[in-house]
């Protein structure tokens, strides 16, 4: 007999939603310029090739990690039947369990997508964490970030010698592609992990346990939410001109967002309205995309976003610019005095 799950208190589901409902605006702007770049789409089919396409990647996984299942992690199986429900999602994609000391889960496949789960994570999380992290994956199949995630996940790992059928290309320019849109649909799924989880606290709570969480009595009663988002918010508005060259600099080559920018770009959503909205049923439905928000409307919405972000950097850049030169001329008078 396997043990079941408490009894989950009431959580709204989403009679065929679309993913459209969820898509951050620059998760599509990038999406866009990947798309764009030279050369993707044959990085894309020499990755795959050296993967061995679906059924390598898939084996990869069958042969070293456990498929989830009524009676392999019974618990995470139920959480996982459960969030497919709230998203009216007809297919339930598989999920495997790999045994990783390090926090993590993915979305990866190309016809049928996959979920794996570090065991680290089972570890760390509570049943409520665990649901976000699921709903965030899901969100992930919905969307079809999986095959692009797979080739991220690659393109992050390997160093650019690493490939020599793809030497003749120009293959930075596609990595950092492939990262820049990995890192702004994360932003998506997170999303999809409040929808699924429908508690903000705790989808906060999962960002801040990835940053810095652990196991055992140590940690126990030891972060705190509040404390977590104030540090967010911090390191959000650190506007010298210096913070923004390294912050970019320090997110080139990561594949997610640093973990305090993902809560506080979640609590501007909900502030948004847009997430209570979706709870009352004011979503977009599936074939319905193209009326309901036409791409013309996607592409606005991103090129808002990117120009308010390119008009906060620069207004940044340019009060450090504005301090610096002061401080120079009061540096200048006071040696003219002296």
């Amino acid at each position: 007999m396997t043990a079941s799950l408490p009894a989950p208190r009431p959580r709204r589901t989403f009679p065929e939603i679309s993913a459209v409902t969820w898509e951050h605006p620059a998760d599509r702007a990038a999406l866009q310029a990947l798309r764009a770049v030279p050369g993707v789409d044959e990085v894309i089919r020499k990755v795959l090739a050296l993967l061995g396409g679906e059924r390598g990647v898939r084996l990869l996984f069958q042969g070293n990690a456990i498929r989830v299942g009524p009676r392999q992690f019974p618990r995470l199986w139920q959480l996982h039947t459960e969030v497919t429900t709230t998203f009216d999602s007809a297919d339930v994609p598989e999920v495997y369990v790999t045994q990783t000391p390090f926090f993590n889960a993915g979305a990866y496949g190309i016809d049928k997508p996959f979920i794996v789960v570090h065991s680290a994570a089972i570890e760390l999380l509570d049943d409520d964490e665990l649901r976000v992290l699921l709903s965030h994956e899901l969100g992930h199949v919905l969307s079809g970030h999986a095959l692009y995630r797979t080739i991220a996940a690659v393109l992050a790992l390997i160093s650019l010698g690493a490939l020599p059928m793809l030497a003749s290309l120009v293959v930075l320019p596609v990595r950092l592609a492939f990262l820049e849109w990995s890192r702004k649909a994360e932003l998506s799924a997170d999303r999809a992990g409040l929808l699924g989880g429908q508690d903000v606290v705790v989808a906060q709570r999962l960002d801040m346990k990835m940053a810095g969480g652990g196991r055992g009595e140590a940690f126990a009663g030891q972060l705190d939410v509040e404390a977590f988002m104030q540090q967010a918010h911090e390191y959000a508005a650190s506007g010298e001109g210096l913070d923004i060259v390294y912050k970019t600099l320090s997110t080139l080559a990561l594949t997610h967002p640093m973990h305090t920018v993902r809560a506080a770009e979640l609590q501007r959503w909900v502030g948004s309205g847009e997430y209570d909205r979706i709870l009352r049923g004011e979503y977009v439905r599936r074939g319905t995309e193209t009326d309901d928000r036409p791409v013309l409307d996607d592409f606005a919405a991103a090129g808002s976003y990117y120009a308010g972000e390119a008009r906060e950097v620069a207004a940044q850049v340019a009060e450090a610019a504005r301090r610096a030169a002061e401080r120079a001329r009061e540096a200048f008078r006071n040696a003219q005095k002296s």
